[in-house]
């Protein structure tokens, strides 16, 4: 990728004219005294009065509101300056809380004092994030589904009733809305270097959110509310989040990283003090700072390969209000806005390991989304896991060692940075919904496979009880699944099979997760492929219910008999599920196999015309109906045990059919 030295900023002309000099072209010099009562209240009069509205149409001039904002915050931040920890603690500590972060806006307050451009910029991306939730929260205080963009929270009407409409257009010039600085979007998207952040839009942000608390302390009391908040997101299974162990990202490689940081192309000269204060911060254990600085420069350093790549240079400038910016959202998208074909997978040269890393971790509705919980202040900042935070370094060390010059082979062939780009290269995603299934049909399995183990009355006392001829009614479904087992042979690895006892040496754990290692593409699946794996996860979460509904209601059951407490309805009843349990295992079994040689071969529904496509769909929702029916039968109110029995020889007759007529994706992708 050819060197950019030459750019000395990703913010286009008017945005970097509004941010960087707009708010200055204004001399004026205000008494803080002007905006700040004596007891330390915002006077808000005085603040509102600096918003310009438009005579067209009375909406937000946000130019010069800019311009006449600007000397207000050099006040607040020459204010700010001037007290001590202890005077801004003792001042403003208390009006702080509604945020549910007083610690962050402290440290922010800290950060002022230092005027460190990289500490600067971290402290206003960790303060809108805060002040987001919080005001988030309070929405909730009189709607119910909170917005999930910022600048649409700030336009709702439920908080202009508990702030003000004056008071939330001096925010939307701060923050939120396109036609502002937009502070908040041009930092998390990766736009703005360190240098550009003036430290007075910070200083003024953190004094408007004090003013937002005072404000909201009058609300409460004068409504009789309270301000409940949200809890945070906690991340779970973080053995799940593993990608790259954190023994590996030791002192010895961080060195290193410092180093490709400076020579590697992913990294533009402007953005570096970002990237050498995520490497130390990630050093001092300060894992929510070294990610939260770290995923906007990520961003920027794809959106400089994916410009190049795609011959755009153009879009590697913030856009204008009119358009929309290049983020990550686009440049992991298949195609472009234009129809042509997205070259950056191309150019990473381990398309499926980088793209799928960065869906699994930023996009996946079902994975960490980690830029999105971080940015909207979701998740909590003080306890920020380290697990976390190693996949994040992690990764972007690879891309850096992977866009280094060759005069750094030495480096990236060092031994301590071999393992973290193998670790990448064998990336599978993990949280894709192909991944997904894949753990829900073993897990599934798991439980069945529990099944043996239940405490259980002896067999003679079974057939003691006068009417359960089940298990002569049950041999036509076994012979039926040993038929539907012997159609799908052609399609399982070559060594599963037994001819004594196909049930038990099929319908397997092992087999599942034989089945289940295979690689499946992931990335860019297209709509067909997501519809019908959509309709599978759905079966196997059914299968899960019932066999957790069996396990529970024999463990129960068993109980009950061995202390003499059931009555004798009860005891038909129970002797019904464990006749019940001989044929529902397997067939349960039967369905989790079809569900993964159906998964292994998705791909292939793309080769079925529109009208096969609905059949297939059809017959696949005729299986969720069948589980959704058991999950109501076996349910402790139902306990409709004899029906499985017909339900179940109407499913197999069904999958039969489709299987002699060759109607499944196993039979289309040989």
């Amino acid at each position: 990728m050819e060197s950019l030295d030459s750019v000395t900023t990703c913010l286009s002309q008017p945005v970097h004219y509004a941010i960087c000099k707009l708010g200055f072209e204004k001399k004026d010099t205000y008494d803080i005294n002007d905006i700040l009562s004596g007891n330390g209240e915002v006077r808000w009069q005085a603040v509102t009065e600096h918003v310009c509205y438009l005579e067209s149409d009375q909406s937000v001039d946000y130019i010069q509101s800019i311009r006449s904002l600007g000397p207000v915050c050099e006040s607040v931040d020459l204010y700010f300056k001037s007290l001590t920890k202890e005077q801004f603690v003792t001042q403003y500590a208390s009006w702080f809380h509604w945020t549910n972060c007083t610690e962050v806006f402290l440290k922010v307050f800290h950060v002022l004092q230092c005027t460190q451009a990289t500490e600067v910029a971290l402290g206003l991306m960790k303060l809108t994030s805060c002040l987001e939730r919080a005001l988030g929260d309070v929405y909730l205080l009189k709607g119910n589904d909170c917005p999930f963009l910022l600048r649409d929270l700030l336009a709702s009407e439920q908080l202009a009733d508990v702030f003000g409409q004056t008071v939330m257009n001096v925010l939307k010039v701060f923050i939120g809305s396109p036609y502002g600085l937009n502070l908040r979007n041009v930092l998390w998207h990766g736009f703005a270097s360190p240098q550009e952040i003036p430290a007075k839009y910070c200083a003024v942000l953190l004094f408007l959110t004090a003013g937002l608390g005072q404000l909201l302390q009058t609300y409460l009391l004068q409504t009789k509310c309270v301000l409940v908040h949200r809890p945070y997101v906690i991340f779970v299974s973080l053995k799940e989040l593993d990608a790259f162990p954190g023994k590996y990202l030791n002192n010895e490689i961080l060195s290193i990283a410092e180093e490709l940081v400076k020579q590697s192309s992913f990294v533009l000269k402007t953005m570096l003090p970002f990237w050498i204060s995520a490497l130390t911060a990630f050093k001092q254990s300060r894992y929510a700072d070294s990610v939260i600085l770290l995923l906007p420069q990520l961003e920027a350093g794809l959106r400089l390969l994916f410009t190049t790549t795609n011959k755009c240079p153009n879009r590697l400038l913030t856009a204008e209000s009119s358009a929309l910016y290049t983020t990550f959202d686009e440049m992991l998208a298949k195609h472009l806005d234009n129809g042509e074909v997205n070259q950056l997978p191309v150019v990473l040269e381990e398309p499926a390991m980088a793209s799928d890393f960065l869906w699994d971790f930023l996009n996946h509705q079902e994975g960490p989304r980690i830029r999105d919980r971080l940015s909207h202040g979701e998740i909590n900042l003080e306890t920020f896991p380290r697990e976390v935070a190693n996949q994040i370094v992690g990764f972007a060390i690879t891309i850096l060692c992977r866009f280094s010059d060759e005069d750094m082979f030495s480096l990236k062939e060092h031994m301590v940075i071999k393992p973290l780009m193998n670790f990448a290269s064998c990336y599978r995603s993990r949280f894709h919904p192909i991944s997904q299934l894949k753990k829900e049909v073993l897990g599934c399995m798991k439980s069945i496979h529990l099944w043996p183990e239940l405490p259980t009355v002896p067999e003679e006392k079974v057939q003691m009880i006068k009417g359960l001829e089940g298990k002569s009614e049950a041999n036509p479904l076994i012979l039926m699944i040993l038929e539907i087992i012997s159609q799908l042979q052609h399609y399982m690895p070559q060594n599963c099979c037994s001819s004594d006892d196909l049930i038990n040496s099929v319908l397997t754990e092992r087999l599942l997760m034989e089945l289940c290692d295979t690689r499946i593409c992931t990335l860019y699946s297209p709509r067909p492929v997501l519809e019908v794996v959509a309709v599978l996860r759905k079966i196997s979460t059914q299968c899960h219910q019932v066999s957790q509904q069996v396990i529970a209601g024999a463990g129960l059951r068993y109980t009950q008999w061995v202390n003499k407490t059931l009555r004798s309805r009860q005891r038909h009843n129970y002797l019904r599920m464990l006749n019940s349990i001989k044929f529902l295992s397997p067939v349960l079994r039967l369905i989790l196999l079809l569900i993964t040689l159906e998964l292994v071969s998705v791909h292939s529904v793309c080769k079925k015309n529109p009208f096969d496509y609905q059949q297939y769909l059809k017959f696949l929702k005729s299986v969720l109906q069948y589980t959704e029916n058991l999950v109501t039968y076996t349910s402790p109110e139902k306990n409709k045990w004899d029906e499985t029995m017909e339900l179940t020889n109407k499913i197999l007759i069904k999958i039969r059919k489709i299987s002699d007529r060759k109607l499944m994706l196993m039979h289309l992708a040989t």
